[in-house]
């Protein structure tokens, strides 16, 4: 049987449901570690078999508690071990789950709920019960909280530990109670509702059923991009696709995952952990870089001279070994005092024993990626949507091309549409629009493809390259088409005190951009200066325009004339999640942004 056919009989003979596929991995590897978790200073191990244990008790409270099969339970809540537990209880218990972010303003919580008819919240604490309360009177299907950390009052909201000993109870009196709700599970049964964030317009809740999950995992496993013996730093929402593809991938690998989603704490914990995988948005991927090139900046003199030697013999050799060559024995030789010198360093703030990351839910830029390639650190670009469980692209350890998303996961067909439109069908695919049938026909066409919204091209053998989302693209009064995402991640890979960029010009004479930075960066530059303000002050510096200007220049001779940045303005504040501006996978909500600050853009047109 060839490699080909191996990988397709592994994804068709894929079990019926998430919940099968966690029985049949705890079963599987019930003394493996499954899960990590800090507690205090430091961090608390769990097999699968551990972990087991509490998800069938879990489960089965939820049984306990009339939770029936296909109905919603919502999870409100930050990354955190407790998340995953409850998620794979309510799969096992035949119910689906309604995903929410943490940050989710209160009115958005309850037109959710709402929306997607929940039953039961697992809360995180005080703070999102306090959501819940305010609206109670409007969420009528609403009639039981579990918390995490909250405060019970033993009736309408109960701990978790609470529900444990309810389903324990419910065990004891029928041992089949959770086994008899997977296996009811059928391929096609709703798991998951996820309401987009949206970068326009109210959220609309996309239905994932069991299948693409698993779908998902199986074919990550395929692929053989993870093993058992690897360890994944996890710390993306698991309210996002992004977050919850990783979770399918365990289940299928039977990997292990160190689970903290503090953002503030990721670099403290990778050097403990010291995991063999992570993935992340690229504004992480993008902070470690503007950290270092600003560091190295900073000290200057020769210690400067060394990291722009030890970069440039490292881009040499990452641009041959990507073109299939081997570098000669004399550079083979520069490059191991490059990298004793410098990108052993760089590599020990990952824990030093990575041996991939993986970028995801935004573009990266290719010069952040080949920096780190040229570091000894291979970021694997993939792409998907939440419309399509995530994971649809991903480039291969053994076969990858920096600025593209790679190639599709088996059992994925795509195509390109005459406008450019990428289009996607397979399992990973969902099945529609929660309760909006309308819109649910207008992202299909005819064959059934989903169509993403994303502009793209493949290339010879198949590698997609996504230029920039169809809604987003920028037709100058001069009838000129600029797509916007191609020159900001050129920006940020240029400009190591960048946070985010937002290029406009749509009906406009020329191109502009609000550029914000990025608040570590900035306060360390002011550091080494001397230089003494807030970040208000400390953004309009001049020194601070002239290094934003600098990096604009660099753009603006790497693309057409008509794309160039005439105009920019440095915003005195960073985008935000709270303020919305950014989705809560920190992708920039670009009408929004460019409504906010309105006169300013028109500042930038008034002189013509």
């Amino acid at each position: 049987m060839s490699a080909t056919t191996q990988v397709e009989d592994k994804v068709n003979r894929r079990p019926s449901s998430v919940g099968r596929m966690f029985l049949d991995r705890v079963a599987a590897t019930p003394g493996n570690e499954a899960y990590r978790r800090p507690v205090g200073d430091a961090w608390e191990s769990m097999t699968w078999g551990e972990t087991g244990t509490r998800v069938q008790a879990i489960a089965a409270g939820l049984v306990a508690l009339g939770i029936e099969s296909e109905q919603r339970v919502a999870i409100i809540s930050s990354t955190r071990v407790d998340w995953a537990l409850a998620d794979f209880a309510i799969l096992c218990a035949g119910a689906a789950t309604t995903t929410v972010y943490p940050t989710t303003n209160p009115d958005d919580v309850a037109f959710i709920l709402a929306d997607s008819g929940t039953r039961l919240v697992f809360a995180e604490d005080d703070a999102q019960i306090a959501k819940l309360r305010d609206h109670r009177a409007s969420l009528p299907d609403l009639a039981r909280v579990v918390t995490f950390d909250g405060t019970t009052d033993g009736e309408w909201v109960i701990g978790l530990a609470d529900l444990e000993r309810l389903g324990a109870e419910r065990l004891a009196q029928d041992p089949a109670t959770v086994t008899s709700r997977v296996d009811a599970t059928r391929p096609d049964h709703l798991a998951t509702l996820i309401y987009t964030s949206g970068t326009t317009g109210r959220p609309k809740g996309v239905r994932l059923s069991h299948d693409c999950w698993v779908y998902e995992g199986v074919a990550v496993d395929s692929l053989g991009l993870l093993t058992a013996q690897d360890v994944q730093y996890l710390w993306l929402p698991l309210s996002h696709s992004f977050g919850k593809v990783l979770l399918a991938a365990q289940l299928a690998t039977g990997s292990a995952a160190a689970v903290d989603g503090r953002v503030e704490k990721i670099i403290e914990n990778l050097a403990v952990v010291s995991p063999t995988f992570m993935a992340a948005a690229p504004r992480i991927f993008e902070k470690v870089h503007g950290r270092v090139v600003t560091m190295a900046q900073d000290e200057g003199g020769a210690k400067l001279k060394i990291f722009t030697w030890a970069m440039g013999v490292g881009r040499e050799v990452s641009r041959l070994r990507r073109s299939g060559k081997e570098p000669s024995a004399v550079l083979r030789a520069k490059y191991a005092v490059a990298d004793r010198l410098v990108f052993v360093k760089l590599r020990a703030r990952f824990g030093g024993k990575l041996r991939f990351l993986v970028s995801g839910s935004a573009a990266l830029s290719q010069d952040v990626a080949e920096f780190f390639h040229a570091a000894g650190i291979l970021i694997l670009e993939g792409y998907g949507l939440t419309e399509t469980s995530a994971g649809t692209f991903i480039n291969r350890p053994e076969n990858y091309r920096l600025g593209t998303v790679g190639l599709p996961i088996p059992g994925t067909e795509v195509r390109i549409a005459e406008d450019g439109e990428v289009l996607v069908r397979g399992p990973g695919v969902m099945a529609g629009y929660h309760g909006l049938p309308e819109q649910t026909a207008e992202a299909f066409d005819a064959d059934g493809f989903l169509r993403t919204g994303d502009v793209g091209e493949l290339d010879a053998d198949g590698f997609l390259r996504i230029t920039d989302r169809k809604k987003d693209l920028i037709k100058t009064s001069g009838g000129k088409y600029v797509a916007p995402q191609a020159i900001e991640v050129i920006f940020k890979g240029a400009c190591a005190l960048a946070s985010q960029i937002v290029v406009h010009g749509d009906g406009r004479h020329y191109v502009t951009a609000l550029v914000t930075l990025d608040v570590d960066a900035l306060t360390q530059w002011a550091t080494h200066r001397g230089v003494e303000g807030g970040y208000a002050e400390l953004s309009q510096h001049a020194d601070v325009r002239f290094e934003v200007a600098s990096a604009i220049d660099l753009v603006n001779a790497r693309v057409n004339r008509w794309e160039t940045i005439k105009e920019f303005r440095v915003l005195d504040h960073d985008l935000t999640i709270e303020a919305g501006d950014l989705t809560p996978s920190m992708k920039v909500k670009r009408r929004a942004v460019e409504a906010r600050h309105k006169g300013l853009l028109d500042e930038m047109y008034a002189a013509g």
